[in-house]
């Protein structure tokens, strides 16, 4: 494939990645509608955030987890957020999407010398934490205010206050979701791949 002189990225690559970024537009915005509980919406924007970071690299990681941030601000949640802190937001936002596609890639490329479908796992599993971390972090520096309220109207800790109203079964969805869907779907675009080239 020829590359571009300035991206250093295949044309194909660069097709992929402007079909994830439509794909994580998407996914981000209407992902907001969708809870099973917490605070927080399902995000299933990670699946093609690790496909991309696995695939095109961890600046392509970064820049889809960008955009699912960037995308964020459209939806419903935001209001909540912007609420508690506007500069706050955006900071947790922009940083925890940029970064966990940042750390997907980078994951991917210290392990895919072993083993490429374990890489693409593994990258699976840090770009949802990576994610929740940052979030976590985020709520601590930027929305205390809140959690303490929150957590001494139900009577509980801070920490199990974050952990049961902000993240909830979210997280452990969306860390399913990556591990099942991310690697097959790397697994079919390389089997498409091969079809296509014979």
């Amino acid at each position: 494939m020829q590359k571009t002189q300035k991206q250093g990225m295949s044309t194909e690559k660069m097709v992929l990645l402007a079909l994830l970024t439509a794909m994580v537009a998407v996914l981000s915005y209407f992902g907001g509608f969708i809870k099973i509980g917490g605070l927080a919406s399902i995000s299933l924007t990670l699946i093609p955030v690790v496909i991309g970071a696995t695939l095109c690299g961890s600046l392509a990681g970064a820049w889809l987890g960008a955009v699912a941030g960037a995308i964020f601000f459209a939806t419903p949640d935001a209001a909540f957020w912007f609420g508690l802190s506007i500069p706050g937001t955006i900071i947790t936002v922009m940083v925890k999407g940029a970064l966990s596609g940042y750390a997907a890639g980078l994951t991917y490329n210290l392990l895919e010398k072993f083993n490429r479908y374990l890489a693409v796992i593994a990258s699976a599993i840090v770009c949802p934490i990576v994610n929740t971390g940052i979030f976590l972090l985020g709520s601590v520096i930027f929305f205390m205010d809140a959690v303490g309220g929150g957590a001494a109207a139900e009577g509980i800790s801070v920490g199990a206050y974050l952990i049961l109203f902000f993240v909830g079964l979210n997280f452990v969805f969306e860390l399913i979701a990556n591990i099942v869907a991310s690697p097959a779907i790397v697994r079919l675009l390389d089997l498409a791949k091969k079809k296509f080239k014979k």
